[in-house]
């Protein structure tokens, strides 16, 4: 009868780990009264089993109150979420399941495409999104007739040597780059305004916004090149270089004469058109494998769900095209002794 007290305690003890104490409770409670008392049931094993038995069960101690404190902590972390929302704070789960929680009723509503799935992009939202417009004419040049103009159209001529030297006929990779430099023209010029509407009391006739749409979306022409080309670590430390000059640059540049800021811009624009164009023919000949877009690229433009690398191209030299008028437009407003608040800024031309 000892021995079968014995085994059945242990058994309780693989069983119920840190509840033991109440199996050799019941044990001894249904056992005959005086034959076994639970200090001579523990007794026993530790004299048959030595202190390994006390390893055993502290072994099983830990284990039991880790699985019991996880269980613990996330009956607390629930409560204080359902208290949070008795309190009106808001909380929302992040895409790798963190709770996150707002006291200023900040959350991300419930966005869905047409289809009814849910919108997957914080970057940017549907109404954001748009068809370009592809039918624009391509072969559009502005003819440098003034000194600055001349000045401008040689400027960028000479910083495509370098460009040419260094990329090559590698067209994902250059775009990569000039994607990061194109992007800077936008921020700069939309921000100078914003700060001069801001000292001068006055509106800026939609040209802020103009100039921020236009940055946003070079930008994005940057986050569709990124999924189809991984820049090496060199590329990224040149675009470190290259952004840090050309910033600046262009910076004093537009302060000093905007009606040069924006030719030159609108040049680059030009050049782009022209990569974007090289980019294609490699494309259709075979070149350069004609890969499914990316998903961002699908959502951003609207393309076909079975879009293609030709597809994503073909828009965003699109997108380059209306740049470029816009940024000739604003320098030819300039050449004309105006600002640019009085003429309509060209808000959602893509």
């Amino acid at each position: 009868m000892k021995h079968l007290v014995v085994r059945s305690v242990l058994r309780g003890l693989l069983v119920n780990g840190g509840r033991s104490g109440r199996y050799i409770s019941t044990v001894t409670a249904a056992s005959t009264a005086g034959v076994l008392k639970p200090t001579e049931v523990w007794t026993e094993l530790r004299s048959r089993y030595g202190t390994s038995f006390d390893v055993f069960y502290w072994r099983r101690m830990i284990s039991s109150n880790a699985t019991e404190t996880a269980v613990a902590e996330k009956l607390k972390t629930e409560k204080s979420v359902e208290k949070q929302a008795e309190k009106g704070v808001e909380s929302f789960k992040t895409s790798d399941g963190t709770v996150v929680s707002s006291y200023w009723g900040i959350s991300k509503p419930k966005i869905l495409r047409e289809d009814g799935t849910e919108w997957p992009w914080n970057c940017f939202m549907p109404w954001e999104t748009y068809r370009s417009n592809t039918a624009i004419d391509l072969s559009k040049h502005h003819v440098p007739k003034t000194f600055l103009d001349k000045f401008a159209y040689r400027t960028v001529k000479l910083l495509r040597v370098p460009t040419d030297i260094f990329f090559q006929r590698r067209y994902g990779c250059r775009a990569m780059m000039l994607e990061t430099v194109a992007a800077v023209p936008g921020m700069v010029g939309g921000m100078l305004l914003h700060l001069r509407s801001l000292r001068r009391f006055q509106q800026s006739g939609g040209w802020i916004k103009a100039l921020l749409e236009e940055a946003e979306n070079e930008r994005m022409h940057l986050m569709t090149m990124v999924e189809l080309v991984q820049p090496k670590w060199y590329e990224r430390l040149l675009v470190l270089a290259v952004q840090g000059v050309f910033f600046n640059a262009y910076f004093v540049l537009y302060l000093l004469s905007p009606k040069l800021a924006h030719r030159i811009t609108g040049y680059l624009e030009e050049e782009a058109i022209h990569s974007y164009t090289e980019f294609l023919k490699d494309i259709k000949n075979g070149k350069i494998e004609n890969v499914p877009a990316p998903a961002i690229a699908i959502d951003y433009w609207r393309l076909p769900k079975d879009a293609t690398l030709e597809d994503a191209i073909t828009v965003i030299r699109a997108d380059e095209a209306h740049h470029r008028d816009v940024n000739h437009f604003a320098s030819d407003i300039h050449y004309q002794g105006k600002e640019l608040r009085e003429a309509p800024a060209p808000l959602g031309y893509h």
